[in-house]
């Protein structure tokens, strides 16, 4: 599979359970089908439900067998399963190219093929084979992924509190008391580092992939500085949601790759993650130069770095050269509360209050 699996949708009936609700049947759920559900959950694969059927009893009957914990933004109704597929992965914040359908319709596979074709659809008895194959689960597990249902239960709470919030959209943030800890990495974070670099395509600024002993040899290696970001609020943690990897030889420092999680989206962590990596630079009396480069998907951080104050000033082939001239002082929010390696200094970081969001 190309890209990694962010989330497995099942349909109900006749595929997860045995049985067809609607119709009055008892439905079971095989013993089967309940370890794939735990399974997946265990290895960071997030899960939902696209079911035509009518929704209070299908939830209830989910809340029945035990499972309804495990489906985030479950679908049940009427419409097409591929636009079920299409609130799922918005709801997730995350591509429909990253999810995987199995259903026992052909019907349902073909309709959803045709209207997302970058989704894999596949039936019950060939997700059995490709799970056991081991080509959906990820080959090694973070501490971040076996809690990743819980990040995003979490993350509901905040949205629903945010969509109840009555105030500007800056004192809801500055009402989540959000901690932003930047540090050099370590051994113990390399692989939800390597992780990030491979699942994160849309805040990611060149699309660079690393695996651990990559990340490795940059950690040590003296013209390099690798860094990671982890965020709290009152909610509880994101965990490690951004990685920049660093060339800092010369005077010149050069951000080879800057990603963020989806899940930090609008709260301007970007801005202060990117404020730190420039306040280390400028400690030692270096400039900033960052690159990037397009995809069909990181538009985002283009309009990032321009946003912050970076010009381009070159072009290699399809990568794009950005510097902040030393004139610019970046506004870190005052709702981020800082907490940043030891030799910062303190020339470096200006807080006010942001003027607008990144998006």
């Amino acid at each position: 599979m190309s890209e990694p699996v962010k989330c497995v949708v099942w349909d109900l009936d006749d595929t997860l359970w045995e049985g067809t609700l609607v119709e009055g049947d008892r439905v079971v759920v095989p013993d089967r089908h309940r370890e794939f559900v735990r399974l997946l959950d265990q290895r960071g694969v997030l899960q939902s439900v696209a079911s035509r059927n009518d929704p209070e009893p299908t939830l209830a009957e989910l809340a029945r067998q035990g499972l309804a914990e495990y489906f985030l933004h479950p679908q049940v109704g009427w419409q097409a399963k591929s636009e079920s597929l299409r609130l799922i992965a918005k709801q997730l914040n995350i591509a429909t190219a990253s999810l995987l359908f199995v259903d026992d319709s052909d019907f349902e596979r073909a309709e959803v093929a045709s209207a997302l074709p970058e989704v894999r659809c596949v039936s019950p008895s060939r997700f059995a084979e490709l799970l056991e194959g081991g080509d959906v689960l990820p080959a090694a597990v973070t501490p971040e992924a076996a809690q990743r249902r819980q990040l995003y239960l979490a993350e509901q709470r905040r949205g629903v509190e945010q969509a109840n919030f009555t105030g500007p959209a800056e004192e809801f943030l500055r009402s989540l008391r959000m901690r932003l800890t930047v540090r050099d990495a370590t051994a113990q974070d390399l692989a939800r580092a390597a992780e990030l670099t491979q699942r994160t395509h849309q805040l990611n600024t060149t699309g660079l992939t690393f695996g651990e002993r990559e990340l490795a040899e940059l950690a040590e290696d003296p013209g390099h500085r690798v860094l990671v970001a982890t965020l709290t609020d009152r909610f509880g943690g994101y965990g490690t949601i951004g990685l920049a990897v660093v060339a800092t030889s010369g005077p010149m420092w050069t951000i080879r790759l800057l990603l963020m999680s989806c899940r930090v989206m609008g709260r301007n962590i970007g801005t202060a993650f990117v404020g730190v990596v420039v306040g280390l630079a400028r400690a030692r009396g270096a400039g900033v130069r960052a690159h990037f480069r397009p995809t069909d998907r990181n538009r985002q951080m283009r309009m990032t770095y321009r946003f912050l104050g970076f010009t381009p000033v070159a072009t290699q082939d399809d990568l794009v050269v950005f510097e902040l001239p030393g004139s610019v002082d970046l506004q870190v929010p005052d709702y981020v509360h800082l907490d940043v390696p030891a030799d910062l200094g303190e020339l470096l970081l200006t807080t006010a209050n942001a003027s607008e969001e990144i998006r």
